[in-house]
């Protein structure tokens, strides 16, 4: 097995056995909708409000074989900016956990045979919008409209309900241009 399913595995097996309410975001969930993405790391998102979650995540991620820095989790929160990376201890590999003080809203699924959860493609295309509206220039947000792309084309995608909340986040146009361009 590779190191990357390995460390895949392991994160899976440890954070359901821990409880915790997490998914995965990112290429891994841009995969599991249709679009095979090759990455260097793993995006998680990891909601942090319920009681003994920091306990059960530090335990998780010690399982998973990664190098915990407790020190990382607690200014990734205490700074506001809710990411935290750490390093897998048998591979060059890395996981970034997106911390969330919310309930996740997430699709069960499965990966390398295992249960586990993955961000709802609606939330997923458009946290990819929200990218590409800040990224300059704009050429270099070409895997992210490639990804877009292809989770409109192969998953089941609300698109009424991104299409409202593209337009709260003034991303609408930049929608309503990447479907004209998957209809062609």
């Amino acid at each position: 097995m590779d190191s990357f399913e390995s460390l895949l595995r392991r994160i899976v097996e440890s954070f359901n056995a821990a409880g915790l309410d997490y998914m995965f975001t990112g290429a891994l969930a841009v995969s599991y909708y249709g679009r095979a993405r090759t990455t260097a790391d793993i995006d998680i998102v990891v909601a942090v409000g319920d009681v003994g979650w920091r306990d059960r995540l530090i335990s998780a991620l010690r399982t998973a074989g990664l190098i915990v820095e407790e020190k990382a989790l607690d200014d990734a929160l205490e700074s506001g900016y809710n990411i935290a990376t750490f390093r897998d201890g048998k591979s060059p590999l890395t996981v970034d956990l997106i911390l969330s003080p919310r309930k996740l809203s997430k699709k069960s699924g499965k990966i390398l045979g295992l249960p586990t959860y993955f961000q709802k493609p609606e939330d997923l295309v458009l946290a990819k919008l929200r990218m590409i509206k800040a990224t300059v220039p704009q050429e270099r947000a070409q895997k992210d409209v490639d990804d877009i792309k292809a989770i409109l084309k192969f998953a089941k995608v609300d698109l009424e309900a991104v299409k409202r909340k593209a337009k709260k986040e003034s991303t609408l146009q930049i929608l309503e241009g990447l479907v004209a361009e998957s209809l062609r």
